[in-house]
């Protein structure tokens, strides 16, 4: 935009005006009144830039600012005012003008280009900066609206670490409160995922080898946990690992299948599958639901749906059954976007 703004101030002050300004006899009066013509053409240049880097801009900020902008309009018609009331010479008693001198006898031909070329100035000046300022203004509101929903975002984010958390630290309680041999394995791994998830706490993306390895651990974590009647498959095949994704987006759908699809006395699978291909990543988890009311166990998945649409508004697919005593998941991300 900046640059666009330089051609069109290039094009205005070595194309359009001289043109304008060559269209009236401005040859005569620049040999008889030379001092005159270079005044006014100072003006109109000055005119120009006014108008275009104080004036317009002046309309779209503060009050202060408007009424200096209105000031400066007020202004502009009076200098040129004075311009045109300059008196150079007299026509002839006997001259038959046609066209706008015929329809304005007191007004000589001078003054009709002063004026002419003074609204050519002005509506060429307001027009541009008006473009300009409106495009401004859209890309301050797109700026603003990006700065929201990263603010949304990493929202959604922080009330997740908390979530995972608490739930890991349950998990963690129980195994030393039975003395599992798994407990202190387990705290070493969540120990390890804190600090991913501190050094991640500031990044809003990823690499997708990190964010899967982080689901490695987590997997691992709440394996030990578990007893014979859990079968936990995890299936990753990443192509690509430099893929960028934000971090912690899967994490909550990889804790609701331990939240809710784990049983003591019976049988169960759970299913996760992370499959990358030509940058299109398809996310799928399968798990029993064994009825067990959590508090705030619909919170981790609403902000995961809210996080999508901030970061993939156009470009993800979630698609969440919950039928036959069966949670699935399936979510298809193209982050190449």
């Amino acid at each position: 935009m900046r640059k666009l703004t330089i051609y069109i101030d290039l094009v205005f002050c070595f194309v359009v005006l001289p043109v304008m300004i060559i269209m009236f006899p401005i040859e005569r009066w620049y040999h008889n009144f030379q001092s005159y013509v270079i005044s006014l053409g100072i003006w109109l240049y000055c005119l120009y830039f006014i108008n275009r880097y104080i004036t317009v801009p002046g309309l779209f900020s503060g009050e202060r600012k408007k009424l200096v902008s209105c000031v400066i309009i007020i202004a502009s018609f009076i200098i040129t005012y004075l311009f045109s009331a300059v008196s150079l010479y007299s026509p002839p008693p006997n001259i038959h003008d046609t066209g706008i001198v015929k329809l304005l006898p007191k007004v000589k031909q001078y003054q009709q280009a002063v004026w002419s070329l003074f609204m050519i100035v002005q509506a060429f000046s307001f027009a541009v900066s008006l473009l300009i300022q409106t495009e401004f203004q859209r890309d301050r509101r797109r700026e603003a609206e990006a700065r929201r929903d990263r603010a949304e975002i990493d929202l959604y984010k922080a009330q997740i670490k908390p979530h995972f958390m608490f739930n890991t630290l349950n998990s963690l309680y129980g195994l030393f409160l039975t003395n599992n041999k798994n407990a202190l394995p387990s705290l070493e791994k969540f120990i390890s995922m804190m600090r991913y998830i501190h050094t991640t706490a500031t990044k809003q993306f990823v690499t997708l080898a990190d964010e899967t390895d982080y689901i490695r651990r987590l997997v691992g974590l709440q394996s030990l946990r578990l007893n014979e009647k859990t079968n936990v498959v995890l299936d990753i095949d990443i192509t690509d690992s430099s893929l960028l994704i934000p971090p912690m987006l899967l994490v909550t759908f990889v804790e609701n299948c331990f939240k809710h699809g784990i049983s003591p006395v019976e049988q169960s699978t759970i299913n996760i599958s992370i499959i990358e291909k030509n940058a299109e990543l398809h996310f799928h988890t399968r798990n029993r639901i064994f009825p067990v009311k959590r508090i705030g166990e619909h919170m981790g998945i609403d902000n995961c749906r809210k996080r999508l649409i901030l970061s993939y508004p156009k470009s993800h697919k979630l698609s969440i059954n919950n039928c036959d005593n069966f949670f699935d998941v399936e979510l298809v991300i193209n982050l190449s976007l």
